[in-house]
């Protein structure tokens, strides 16, 4: 009798669904400023613990290992940091070169196209100029809302360090809470997916980073050998925007062709990285990708762009490069949980075998035999 009392309709279990993900999204929407700096303290802490605990097996205290992690791992970011302004420096420098040249393409441009299309130069110029103002005043808005979050971007930099060391420091009493909300029957198999969840995550996000930077030195290299300026900042720029999937490829490879273009006397050169880039995302998608990050986290295309712009809605830009890896986590913990396998299994990458033209080839092969 209770059984029957308790089971409801497939449309009210649908709604309910519905209303719980709006309300999820909602939440999600409203504290984006308390949420983000935390999901990003809860992604470097996952990586950091095994530094951790390889401090705490040479027998130093808990707090100064993890200062020690911290320390380092703070310093490689400031490092990072001061490269990409001093590249950056060195390209703002040159902007005026630069624009004053992609000025001068485009007065051949127009020349060139008046004369093929039989179009009055006069109002080629009146339309690039209301698209300038448009544009100028789009980036103008742009540039405001920047500076007005740039307080909130302080306060996310001085907030994470304290909250990694505070996950890193009480991470055993976290894990303990996560155990005693399941019954004393089921902690061995809870302790059990804890385990693997938390490796195969840091496993995904350490290789997430080596493939960063694999990329970042291949996409400089490539730029280098082609004599392209700026081939070191373009390099890491192009590293950062592929975690993006399949829209920060296209991202990445914009920016080092209209230097390119501006740079080079031959265009040609822009075909050149076209083709460049197009072979590291072959070597990335083929080899890296599999062997380093691990594919038995592959995301499928569908989800993988809907993720991307639901990030970017919610939390802007950082919601872009958080929703790949988080979303990576959310399949890994479905994976892991039996009622929730069906939705790891939707999120990934694996197509039945019955989904596949295989077998309509092979009735085919038959047929012509």
């Amino acid at each position: 009798m209770i059984d029957k009392e308790l089971r409801l309709p497939v449309y009210i279990k649908a709604i309910s669904i519905l209303i719980g993900l709006i309300a999820i999204l909602t939440v999600l929407y409203i504290g984006k400023n308390i949420i983000v700096p935390l999901v990003f303290a809860i992604i470097i802490a996952i990586i950091l613990h095994p530094v951790v605990n390889f401090f705490m097996r040479r027998k130093i205290n808990r707090i100064f290992a993890i200062i020690i992690t911290l320390f380092l791992t703070f310093s490689a970011i400031a490092a990072f940091c001061g490269l990409l302004y001093s590249q950056g420096v060195r390209f703002y420098e040159s902007w005026p070169v630069l624009v004053d040249k992609f000025t001068l393409i485009l007065d051949h441009s127009i020349t060139w196209a008046s004369r093929y299309f039989n179009i009055d130069p006069q109002k080629i110029h009146d339309w690039l100029a209301n698209a300038k103002t448009e544009v100028i005043s789009t980036i103008s808005a742009t540039i405001g809302h920047t500076l007005i979050s740039i307080g909130s971007g302080l306060m996310i930099v001085f907030l994470v360090p304290v909250y990694v060391f505070l996950m890193l420091y009480y991470q055993p009493l976290l894990i303990e809470f996560i155990r005693r909300l399941f019954a004393k029957s089921d902690q061995s198999q809870v302790s059990e997916l804890i385990t693997q969840t938390k490796t195969v995550i840091q496993r995904y996000l350490v290789g997430l980073i080596i493939e960063a930077i694999i990329i970042a030195i291949m996409d400089s290299v490539g730029l280098l050998i082609l004599g392209i300026d700026y081939a070191i900042l373009l390099g890491i720029i192009g590293a950062l925007l592929n975690v993006i999937p399949y829209i920060g490829g296209i991202l990445a490879v914009a920016l080092p062709m209209m230097i390119a273009i501006a740079t080079k006397s031959n265009p040609v050169y822009a075909l050149y990285v076209i083709g460049i880039y197009y072979f590291i995302q072959l070597i990335d998608n083929h080899y890296i990708f599999p062997k380093i990050v691990a594919s038995k986290v592959k995301i499928n295309m569908l989800f993988a762009i809907i993720v991307v712009f639901a990030g970017y809605a919610l939390w802007g830009i950082a919601g872009m490069f958080l929703s790949l890896p988080l979303l990576a986590i959310i399949k890994l913990i479905f994976d892991h949980i039996e009622p929730l396998k069906p939705w790891g299994f939707l999120l990934g990458d694996t197509m039945h075998p019955l989904l596949t033209f295989k077998p309509i080839f092979k009735k085919m092969k038959n047929k012509l035999k």
